[in-house]
């Protein structure tokens, strides 16, 4: 194996450089064409968050005006959140495909092939990235039924941060996939990680008046940065509670930090993510 790997790491730079662009092309395209003709996983992926943004998000309102809370528009709040979920899910699980090729011998084959093993890493990052990034874009067409108005501004911020975040978790997903050998377990191990990264994250419940060692938990989870950065953007303007409210029921906070470190801390965790998954691949036997 180590003698049919040798012709990626010879001749010059910019043969090299000419390799591993055409071979992450080419995986990438491979794991996009993928996606795109698996029509039920395309229909799950989308139907999921638009049950999460109606059902609950229609309850969770009905709730804050029984409470005293005014005329809450939680389904509006709730809505960046449900946009950060679909990348979450969508770019993590997209590295399920890893053990999917090694399980049927093609991993094996384009670890042996004449292209640098980092091109498999990027390949596999940038297509899980770009389909969970396509994931999202899909339910920005979704803004005006929430009452969030169109921007040119606020359309572009989210796409630069939505593409950030589906960039960073689809390297998470890839690095698990990569130390995975069963099809049973990678399930089992990402719903262990996901799902305390998405309830600590602020997309279903304000991060206000939180216990200590939550507020905790919630500050070192990169996602919570994404969702406050979506959610600041998106809700930029917007107007979220109407009419009277008890005293005793603060206002929903829409952004907690800015947005330069908000996307300091989704960019760092992200390269942090890829550097160890290129790592990872090339020194994988």
């Amino acid at each position: 194996m180590a003698e049919a790997a040798v012709p990626a790491r010879t001749g010059g730079f910019k043969e090299r450089m000419a390799r591993m662009a055409i071979g992450t092309y080419v995986i990438w395209l491979r794991d996009l064409k993928r996606f795109w003709r698996d029509r039920m996983r395309r229909i799950g992926a989308f139907i999921q968050p638009l049950i999460y943004l109606f059902l609950l998000g229609t309850g969770l309102q009905a709730a804050f005006s029984v409470f005293g809370s005014g005329d809450v528009n939680y389904v509006a709040f709730m809505y960046p959140g449900i946009v950060a979920m679909t990348i979450l899910f969508t770019a993590v699980f997209s590295g399920i495909s890893i053990i999917w090729d090694r399980e049927f011998g093609f991993l094996k084959e384009m670890m042996v092939a004449p292209i640098p093993r980092t091109s498999v890493a990027l390949g596999k990052v940038t297509g899980g990235g770009t389909t969970a990034f396509m994931q999202g874009c899909i339910l920005l067409l979704f803004m005006p039924l929430v009452s969030i108005p169109f921007s040119l501004e606020k359309i572009v911020l989210m796409l630069l941060f939505m593409l950030a975040l589906a960039m960073s978790l689809s390297s998470m997903g890839v690095l698990i996939a990569a130390r995975m050998r069963s099809f049973e377990g990678f399930p089992i191990v990402i719903n262990f990680i996901l799902l305390p990264m998405f309830f600590l994250s602020g997309a279903m419940f304000p991060l206000q008046n939180l216990p200590g060692w939550m507020e905790f938990l919630t500050k070192i989870n990169p996602l919570t940065y994404a969702v406050d950065a979506l959610r600041g953007i998106c809700l930029k303007g917007v107007e979220i509670t109407s009419g009277p409210s008890l005293p005793m029921m603060p206002q929903l906070q829409l952004q907690v930090y800015p947005l330069w470190l908000d996307f300091l801390v989704i960019f760092g965790f992200g390269l942090f993510l890829l550097i160890i998954t290129i790592w990872r691949f090339n020194r994988q036997e």
